[in-house]
């Protein structure tokens, strides 16, 4: 995956300064904003880099460059298998709970936090709900939208080192394939494996939800209890 030169960094000022570092953010460009755990011990509050997805003048759509945390689209506990699956809609799983609670509390400052629009989301799969989220998913049609015009590439990306180690309740990112060389990229200069990570469309089943997988597919067909698959952040910033 190939960012841009330009790097905007989030200074901890008032909030018009805040905005001010992303006012001329473009698409495709990495900004940082928030931190989370990153690195194998936990204990780091590291800043995340994000990939300008969009920017409208008043907003900022911006994803999370690599994958933070592995955990199930629904299901919390280790003795959940991924033949487990039940029906859920995104506006209904444990995914967007956490999203909206853990992650969201443990990323952002309460300066931070003012930024943060919520989202109108749709595309949330056939005959379910529409959402109002502070931190979601990225839905097929925003992840098709986003790809036709930055390219496949931003759809292939890495799991940090935090998001690797197993968890308490048994979710750890799945290997890659390691037989195709499309299932890595480049990172400082070092070649690196990719990983799976969740959309939030509801799959071909209700009890599945679609992914991104291997060459940079997306994929229909992930049942929701499965523990091996990422999750890369998205939201929205208020630059007015």
């Amino acid at each position: 995956m190939t960012s841009k030169d330009n790097l905007y960094t989030m200074k901890e000022e008032n909030d018009l300064q805040i905005v001010e570092c992303y006012r001329n953010a473009k698409p495709g460009e990495i900004i940082t904003f928030g931190t989370y755990p990153q690195t194998a011990s936990g204990a780091d509050a590291t800043p995340i880099k994000w990939r300008v997805l969009q920017n409208s003048g008043n907003e900022l759509f911006i994803l999370s460059e690599d994958i933070l945390d592995c955990r199930r689209y629904h299901g919390r506990t280790m003795d959940i298998t991924w033949y487990d699956c039940v029906d859920i809609t995104w506006h209904d799983c444990d995914l967007r709970k956490w999203l909206n609670g853990e992650f969201y509390n443990t990323a952002f400052t309460a300066e931070e936090k003012k930024l943060i629009k919520t989202a109108h989301c749709t595309d949330n799969g056939e005959d379910t709900p529409d959402t109002e989220d502070k931190v979601f998913l990225l839905s097929v049609n925003e992840i098709k939208d986003t790809s036709d015009k930055q390219g496949k590439d931003l759809r292939r990306t890495v799991g940090t080192d935090f998001a690797k180690l197993k968890k308490p309740d048994g979710c750890k990112l799945r290997p890659y394939d390691k037989t195709n060389k499309n299932n890595y990229i480049i990172r400082n200069g070092e070649e690196v494996g990719c990983a799976w990570w969740w959309l939030r469309t509801q799959g071909n089943k209700p009890s599945r939800a679609y992914f991104i997988g291997t060459n940079s597919s997306i994929r229909s067909y992930g049942n929701n209890s499965i523990a091996g698959y990422g999750v890369r952040p998205a939201l929205k910033v208020n630059l007015r």
